[in-house]
């Protein structure tokens, strides 16, 4: 590994973050979480993030894949001040909460500990009343059940959320991509760029992006037709269908697939197959070097200036200033 100019700067702020981990968590978000902030102790040289590992008890701390980690210290232990606190749990959160854990981290409350909720962590914390009046997130799965749990949430579908002193992800990979971000902020983006490379991680990823989640989740219940019309525009980005042709491949008309659309997605075709197609040329802006009027036509429009005008509305940004931010 090559020595880091990064480390001979004069010494920067140390951040203490803990992980409180529950049974049943997710070993890859955990360490997705931890690692980055160790590989940027280590590129630094310098003790950035100081991490401990908490657990209800001083029993050892059983994952979803049935290994057991033991944590450093139990919720008993007196830790000092903190700067953020992550609870690591799995989802579906399939058990009540002790008092005593909802008393603890109400307690981390205005005391200018930020809070984070990694996968069912996020459910932690609403149960807990911490995340009213928050943006928040978690995975895919749990969208629908958490909204009508928890309405006072303002629930995202992307990969993580950071609102104020509240943050929350999707869990797995995406708690790499939270703590990278984290770590530019602090930091500087070269040293966040440099954690990723040590990860074979090809960018990272930023919070506006969605999750990705399975068509006929993303559609509930809604009619097979309504699913078909959807795989055909995943299928035809190049060249994009009519709402006439689209219907025609079903055997309904056009006025019923319009029904269909207006229903279940709120949206015309039309609209819907236009940001279907500039989520697509934005993926490839960020994740290839392809030239942009290249990514136009793959994308179905017949021009740059089109694309670019259309991308604009969406996105509030040209395909160009896209690439360069």
């Amino acid at each position: 590994m090559q020595p880091n100019p990064l480390a001979s700067q004069a010494a920067l702020p140390r951040r203490r973050v803990a992980f409180l981990l529950l049974p049943g968590f997710s070993l890859l978000t955990h360490a997705s979480a931890l690692e980055p902030l160790q590989m940027a102790n280590q590129l630094s040289g310098q003790m950035l993030y100081h991490t401990v590992t908490l657990s209800l008890n001083d029993e050892p701390v059983r994952s979803g894949a049935q290994l057991s980690l033991i944590a450093q210290h139990a919720l008993s232990t007196a830790l000092g001040p903190l700067d953020l606190l992550l609870i690591c749990a799995p989802t579906p959160l399939p058990y009540t909460l002790p008092a005593k854990l909802n008393e603890w981290l109400r307690g981390h409350q205005g005391r200018g500990v930020a809070l984070g909720g990694l996968a069912g962590g996020t459910e932690v914390l609403a149960r807990c009343g911490l995340l009213e009046g928050y943006r928040a997130t978690l995975p895919w799965q749990r969208f629908e059940a958490f909204s009508q749990a928890y309405p006072q949430v303002t629930l995202s579908q992307q990969l993580f959320e950071i609102d104020r002193d509240r943050l929350t992800c999707a869990g797995g990979t995406a708690a790499m991509d939270l703590m990278l971000t984290l770590i530019g902020q602090h930091h500087g983006a070269r040293l966040a760029e440099q954690v990723s490379e040590q990860f074979i991680c090809d960018r990272i990823r930023l919070a506006d992006e969605r999750q990705h989640v399975p068509l006929r989740s993303r559609l509930g219940h809604a009619p097979q037709s309504l699913v078909d019309a959807v795989t055909l525009m995943e299928a035809n980005i190049e060249e994009p269908l009519s709402t006439l042709e689209l219907a025609e491949h079903l055997g309904i008309s056009r006025r019923q697939l319009e029904r269909l659309f207006k229903k279940y997605l709120q949206a015309v075709p039309s609209r819907y197959y236009l940001d279907l197609r500039l989520q697509e040329a934005r993926k490839q802006l960020r994740d290839s070097d392809r030239p942009v009027g290249d990514i136009a036509f793959a994308t179905g429009f017949s021009s740059g200036a089109h694309f670019s005008t259309a991308y604009r509305h969406h996105f509030g940004m040209t395909p160009r200033e896209e690439r360069l931010g």
